[in-house]
């Protein structure tokens, strides 16, 4: 017996194919919650990246044989402590993420008291459990669920350097590669602003008739819709490249442009906050020095060119 059990979602589960449906997150899947993906094949079930919401309801609306985690956020990682029996299985870069509470906090590159502080939150929020039994995927690989049902992943690095999409026929997950006004988040150690770039161009080539995040925008259907949103949302990262170089029109230092915050509003105050401003600032400096557009005035303060 696995331990979670089989639970009713009702409408908050909303299927979309005869083989996948949505768990929809609370709150249309808002941080610290997020829309969950199940895959029902002949042979197995599949659960995409079990959310807070499903670890408080306790289960899936089916047993579950396997656990895909899209990446190594705290976010994407609570059902792993639900489905005890399950396996579990995440890109082969972000697999120290779901062996252990130090492969997250190194992802994010957390130390110090900042460490300390956010490792309590993600046990104690988000019920994480370390997995070493935990494997490993790489780009192309399938899960054969039976009755024709697979899911293929879709290595999308830049988020993290292990994230990615699943696609299971018609539908294409492409978890936090998440569609919002917010924009692409690359702010983490393991972040990389020209793997994210890239990743976003893969990741429009993809037709399918339903793409889901695992935030906020939750379903959206139809490639047309997609596409306008897929290149609105990359669209931000220039919008925030220019921000930073009219900040810039007078020399100043990474902190001042933290201090400035680029990326969440002033009053956000998450742990991890000011290590994300620091990590996209600095991406964003070494792209401008190689355009051309900055240069380092004087030891640690940058200037538009």
């Amino acid at each position: 017996m696995k331990r979670a059990e089989i639970v009713d979602w009702g409408p908050a589960r909303i299927g979309l194919t005869d083989s996948v449906s949505v768990l929809a997150g609370d709150d249309n899947g808002a941080y610290p919650s997020g829309n969950s993906v199940l895959v029902r094949g002949a042979s197995e079930a599949v659960i995409i990246d079990p959310s807070v919401t499903v670890v408080a309801r306790g289960g899936a609306p089916v047993a579950i044989d396997a656990v895909i985690n899209s990446h190594g956020h705290e976010d994407h990682l609570p059902g792993n402590s639900l489905f005890s029996e399950a396996s579990v299985h995440i890109h082969t870069e972000d697999l120290p993420a779901a062996r252990s509470l130090d492969g997250v906090l190194d992802v994010y590159g957390l130390a110090g008291q900042a460490r300390v502080d956010f490792g309590r939150q993600i046990v104690e929020e988000f019920s994480y459990q370390a997995r070493p039994d935990a494997n490993g995927f790489e780009d192309g690989h399938v899960f054969d669920l039976g009755g024709g049902v697979t899911v293929e992943a879709m290595h999308l690095p830049g988020h993290t350097r292990g994230h990615s999409g699943l696609v299971i026929g018609s539908v294409f997950f492409l978890s936090d590669i998440d569609l919002t006004g917010f924009g692409p988040y690359y702010g983490d150690a393991w972040s990389d602003l020209e793997q994210f770039e890239e990743s976003l161009r893969r990741a429009r080539e993809v037709e399918a008739d339903w793409y889901v995040t695992f935030h906020h925008k939750g379903i959206i259907e139809g490639r047309a819709r997609f596409l306008e949103m897929i290149d609105a949302f990359h669209a931000v990262i220039g919008t925030r490249h220019s921000a930073m170089l009219d900040y810039l029109v007078e020399p100043r230092t990474v902190d001042e442009m933290v201090e400035h915050r680029f990326v969440y509003r002033p009053h956000v105050e998450y742990v991890f906050a000011d290590a994300v401003e620091q990590r996209t600032a600095e991406l964003h400096l070494v792209r401008m020095m190689a355009r051309g557009e900055a240069t380092e005035v004087e030891p640690g303060r940058y200037q538009r060119t």
